[in-house]
């Protein structure tokens, strides 16, 4: 199988989620995993891929084109598109065109890497197309649902799974010190003012609090990029800012922060979703409002919403567990009213062998945008990935290169078997790439 991704969130969510939906092999092995990164400017780096962990056969950074050429050449049963929006609908449509006269094309799996709290319609329409659109919760797949029948678009495609890099121990108890984390988000929220505001707060935090200790957990580092830019980094604000010796900016896995926290306190951070699904006390801020600009008007109803001052006078937020469980995040609660998080992703694996199974393959993909359609809306979209109204490469789209770039030879080389099952065994290769 393999997952084309366009930003280090985005190969995260695509390379888990293909993890979990992937059928055993016929011997019980693993199934063969290709990596293929979208070149733009949130192409992920080496310490970003190290740091979502996913093990994968080969990695490939190529443009939209030489995706497609790809595809044309490659075989497998199952790939996982892990991008934005546009960049799904333009893929299917150039999908399409380069699968006309295959029978045997892939089960095509898309979704979205989190919360989903705006451009609900917009986001799903062009994601509309794909064999599966997987939603993260039963409030999600019923929202979906009602999108797609709301403009007479097939709907049979939206399956309920949940996040898939939820999971670690369940929280037992405070740790020695107590930790506070706050997880940082990119562009949320976007003004200086704000966010030197929440900066501040934190700070004041750990002052008020010498015996914790206090983490700003920031997604990257200077000079990288995620999949929502990041105007003014807390990294620079903190150089200005007179750090108490009890605070710290960290990075890394979300994970493994999260097993030392005794509170995660956020805007709107999915990173809230994964500390539920813990049972680790959950803060969602409303100092700046409960907006949806904000993103944690999605929040409201999980008893999580809370302010500093009512944080540092004491308060802890008791989540609704009727919200939770809606949510799929629960440790022990599940979408569709019933399992676990282990049977969370049954529904789609069963989805996956029902239509590989289907006599003379799967049919063409049919997304519901089309030049008949959404005539001043596709050609644009397709057109950003050099591609006609027809998904075919546009004249002078980028070719495949003859001459690859030191990033480019680096990943070809650990694609070709010197480095591989995996960005663990990858990483002395591709360590370069965040140097070049």
């Amino acid at each position: 199988m393999a997952v084309l991704a366009d930003s280090d969130t985005r190969w995260k969510w695509g390379a888990l989620t293909a993890n979990r939906i992937a059928p055993a092999g016929p011997d019980g092995s693993d199934i063969r995993l290709d990596g293929y990164l979208l070149r733009g400017r949130a192409t992920p780096t080496a310490r970003q891929l190290r740091e979502v962990g996913v093990q994968a056969d080969a990695l490939h950074e190529v443009t939209a084109v030489e995706f497609l050429r790809a595809m044309a050449e490659e075989s497998y049963d199952i790939l996982v598109l892990a991008l934005v929006g546009g960049g799904v609908q333009a893929m299917l449509h150039g999908l399409k065109r380069v699968w006309e006269d295959r029978a045997d094309r892939p089960v095509v799996v898309t979704g979205y890497v989190g919360v989903v709290y705006e451009k609900l319609a917009d986001g799903l329409l062009l994601r509309h197309g794909a064999d599966l659109v997987l939603a993260n919760s039963r409030q999600d797949a019923e929202r979906f649902r009602a999108v797609y029948e709301g403009v007479g678009a097939d709907a049979s495609s939206v399956t309920e799974v949940a996040l898939p890099f939820l999971g670690g121990e369940p929280y037992t108890g405070e740790h020695d010190p107590y930790t506070v984390v706050f997880a940082a988000q990119p562009s949320v929220p976007e003004s200086r003012k704000d966010r030197t505001y929440l900066l501040d707060r934190l700070i004041r935090h750990a002052r008020a609090h010498p015996e914790r200790e206090v983490l700003l957990k920031l997604r990257s580092k200077p000079g990288e990029h995620t999949t929502h830019i990041e105007e003014l980094p807390y990294q620079k604000l903190a150089q200005k800012a007179d750090l108490p010796p009890n605070f710290r900016l960290v990075y890394g896995h979300m994970g493994e922060v999260l097993d030392r926290t005794d509170l995660l306190v956020t805007v709107s951070s999915t990173a809230a979703l994964e500390s539920l699904h813990r049972r680790i006390p959950t803060v969602v801020l409303t100092d700046l409002g409960v907006r949806e600009a904000l993103g944690n008007h999605h929040f409201v109803g999980s008893g999580c919403l809370a302010s500093w001052d009512q944080l540092d006078a004491g308060h802890r937020p008791v989540p609704d567990e009727e919200w939770v469980a809606r949510q799929g995040v629960a440790a022990g609660g599940s979408p569709s009213g019933g399992g676990s998080y282990a049977t969370a992703f049954d529904a789609a694996r069963e989805r996956i062998a029902e239509l590989l199974a289907q006599p003379g393959g799967l049919p063409p993909l049919t997304p519901y945008y089309t030049p008949a359609t959404a005539p001043g809306y596709l050609p644009g979209i397709l057109a950003r990935h050099h591609l006609g109204p027809d998904g075919t490469p546009l004249p002078g789209a980028p070719a495949a290169d003859k001459e690859p770039g030191p990033v480019r030879q680096i990943v070809r080389r650990a694609a070709r078997g010197a480095y591989r099952h995996g960005v663990q065994r990858v990483a002395p290769v591709i360590r370069r790439m965040g140097e070049l």
